[in-house]
């Protein structure tokens, strides 16, 4: 199987949020204000301005003209992401972040942020059995324990109420506030009216900061999973699905197998078998003019290979792999799902792996496994409900990686204008607080301060995938490793030395022997174990 070693940052585990909407902010006051900006506990001051961590200031929403996919303006809530909400948040200096400046940015740990650390996401096929089960425990602790440090908003910031005197917000479990995330960043926008909706808007998907913006998603759901066990080495596994004829995963000691009374649901011998979705309805939410509000709406469901196969004929292969590498330019033309020879638009799988051109009525790379799934990650707002959901990505997340460390592309080449609205370069990303650009996240890991490495080579595989654990070991007593390889050199050298010593001096003692005994006539012929030549 193929192995990714893909280093992350351990974020900092102190303080509140990283998502939306923190609950101090999620109130009358805080909509009645527009200020998010929290007091950390370690001063009581807002943002930790008495330590200089932070202060509370005005956001700077950037007013570059979008794409002609959406062409309305000030019916969305997250048009000029978060001023419908929040006009004034909290600018943390340094390494320091979070939503009051008392965490730390990716990348940096301790209490005054000044330590680097990385972890590693690794293969989940080749992770121990009992690995595997702590990821999976992990899951399902998180759908099923209420998030302490954030809330979802179940109506729009009109429906509030223009002073907030009818805030809507509801608790939601540390799993599914994701999968909120997910669906509010790519749900249709209220025009007015029950029905009356616009479909072609989404932040996060069909342009340039597709891939931004769900690298963001992963680093702080690895965040909260930490936050909740107390894990702090915790990453995200991935799944290589190159060249897979099925479901490698789809199995009871992993994401749950088929169910034997129903292909559609997920075996009873699965933990996952007992989990509700949400957000798979936005039919319902559209003629009602209404938010997805987190309630449970029915078991998941999957039902991999039986899927329209005129719709995604195959998965990803290794070729497609590397050829969609090869292209050179991250978005062309009307940097959307059009766009021809466009890298993003090639990985999230809108073109023809084989030309680079785009295609229309076919799912491609990303978007063929999401489709292959059959079920309730096929639909775009409800996919994060399905666990593989994070395999997936995590898997999509090292490809951009190494495309980045391939190309080394200039911040320049990400769309600064133009784009469909939410992604151009300086558009904050919906829905998350504290506030992320973009652009920020076009860098490699390694220039933002946190490691990945990327696809390797077949002949690398099995040294990563086996032996790395071993070699970490061996990275943390290299100091031990060298004294003892010196000291054994030294031995070996003085025990080969005595054996030759002690040879020759046999030797020589043999043709004494046989010189007295029959005297020496001529001269000893030399034997080959001595250096002669033999035909």
């Amino acid at each position: 199987m193929r192995s990714l070693h893909v280093s992350v940052v351990l974020l900092q585990l102190i303080g509140t949020c990283l998502c939306q909407f923190p609950r101090p902010c999620a109130n009358s006051e805080g909509l009645r204000t527009k200020e998010c900006c929290p007091l950390w506990d370690g001063d009581g001051s807002a943002c930790g301005a008495l330590s200089g961590r932070g202060f509370c200031t005005e956001v700077e929403v950037i007013d570059e003209p979008y794409g002609p996919q959406y062409p309305h303006r000030g019916i969305d809530d997250r048009e000029r992401w978060p001023l419908a909400f929040y006009n004034r948040t909290c600018q943390c200096a340094g390494n320091y972040g979070g939503v009051n400046c008392g965490e730390c940015r990716f990348g940096y740990w301790g209490s005054n942020c000044g330590e680097y650390r990385e972890s590693v996401r690794r293969n989940i096929l080749t992770m121990t059995a009992a690995e595997q089960q702590k990821f999976i425990s992990y899951l399902n602790l998180a759908k099923n324990t209420i998030s302490r440090d954030y809330v979802i908003s179940t109506g729009t910031r009109a429906e509030m109420g223009e002073n907030g005197e009818n805030p809507m917000f509801s608790d939601i479990n540390t799993y599914d506030l994701f999968v909120w995330m997910h669906y509010y960043v790519s749900r249709d926008a209220f025009l007015g009216g029950p029905g009356n909706v616009w479909r072609d808007i989404d932040f996060a998907h069909e342009s340039a900061a597709f891939l931004p913006w769900h690298r963001v998603f992963l680093l702080n759901w690895e965040h909260e999973i930490r936050k909740l066990t107390g894990d702090f080495n915790f990453t995200i596994p991935y799944w290589d699905w190159r060249d897979a004829q099925s479901c490698d995963v789809c199995t009871d000691a992993l994401m749950g197998g088929r169910s034997f009374l129903n292909p559609t649901l997920i075996s009873p011998g699965s933990v996952f078998s007992s989990w509700k979705v949400i957000c798979t309805q936005p039919e319902e939410y559209n003629s009602r003019e209404a938010l997805c509000n987190g309630t449970g709406e029915g078991p998941l469901l999957r039902n991999p290979g039986n899927h329209d196969r005129n719709r995604a004929s195959r998965l990803p292969t290794t070729a497609d792999v590397d050829f969609i590498l090869g292209l050179s330019e991250y978005e062309t033309g009307p940097m959307d799902r059009f766009a021809n020879s466009s890298f993003r638009n090639a990985i999230e799988g809108f073109t023809n792996p084989d030309t680079g051109m785009a295609v229309q009525g076919t799912s491609t790379m990303h978007n063929a496994l999401h489709i292959f799934m059959n079920g309730s990650m096929s639909s775009v707002q409800g996919s994060a409900n399905d666990p593989i959901f994070l395999l997936h990505h995590a898997f999509i997340d090292s490809i951009f990686e190494r495309w980045l460390r391939t190309h080394q592309p200039l911040r320049s080449s990400y769309p600064l204008a133009n784009a469909p609205i939410g992604h151009n370069d300086g558009y904050y990303m919906v829905p998350f607080m504290p506030l992320f650009r973009n652009g920020d996240y076009f860098l490699s890991n390694k220039a933002l301060g946190f490691e990945y490495t990327y696809l390797l080579d077949p002949g690398q595989r099995f040294v990563q995938d086996f032996l790395t654990p071993y070699l970490q070991q061996a990275q943390q007593i290299w100091q031990w490793l060298l004294g003892a390889g010196i000291l054994g050199a030294v031995i070996a050298a003085v025990a080969a030395t005595l054996f030759v010593v002690s040879r020759r001096k046999w030797k020589r003692s043999q043709r004494r022997k046989r010189a007295s005994a029959f005297g020496e006539s001529q001269p000893l012929l030399q034997s080959s174990s001595e250096g002669s030549s033999t035909m």
